[in-house]
């Protein structure tokens, strides 16, 4: 059975993992070389440290993913919007955790006032981030062409939106 929480320290190896596997045979994320552990650590804590969701999945103690947002530019401006970002061990693609992850990211943000929630999508042909977001309540908000080279090739990215809670219906409340 698979449950969602937040993430720990002792995740950490985990996520590198999943992460590296994904810079290393994937477009998800442009990065082409895989971040150490420490570094990984540093990346969550930062997330962690601004007050911003990191959760995993876990099935049988086992960790077979992971989602956070992290603020979408750091101009003040843009404090209640937030970019999110799920990865899943290659075994996990295909059951329904990245749902489960991306609705349980977009919950927590939304309890922490952010607004609006945007997926910058690795890759056009990346169909099941695509589909999942879609699936999510996620919304088209465009597509960079050629933006990034990876794997000899060009890539684009998608742009997808989701509004939380208001949205833009009412003026937000900073956190006190």
């Amino acid at each position: 059975m698979t449950i969602i929480r937040p993430s720990r320290d002792e995740d950490v190896p985990a996520i590198a993992a999943i992460y590296a596997h994904h810079v290393l045979h994937g477009t998800g994320t442009f990065e082409t070389s895989a971040p150490a552990e420490a570094e990984m650590a540093a990346r969550r804590a930062d997330v962690l440290g601004k007050g911003l969701p990191y959760l995993v999945a876990e099935d049988g103690g086992r960790v077979t993913g992971f989602a956070y947002c992290q603020w979408f530019k750091p101009r003040p401006a843009y404090r209640f919007s937030a970019e999110d970002s799920i990865y899943l061990h290659p075994d996990a693609a295909g059951r329904g955790l990245g749902r489960q992850l991306l609705d349980e990211l977009c919950s927590q943000a939304q309890q922490r006032g952010i607004r609006k929630l945007i997926a910058v999508i690795g890759d056009s042909a990346n169909t099941a981030s695509v589909g999942v977001h879609r699936a999510a309540g996620f919304t088209p908000a465009g597509v960079i062409t050629s933006c990034g080279w990876k794997f000899e090739r060009w890539l684009d990215i998608v742009l997808m939106e989701k509004s939380l809670g208001d949205g833009d219906g009412s003026p937000p409340r900073d956190p006190a």
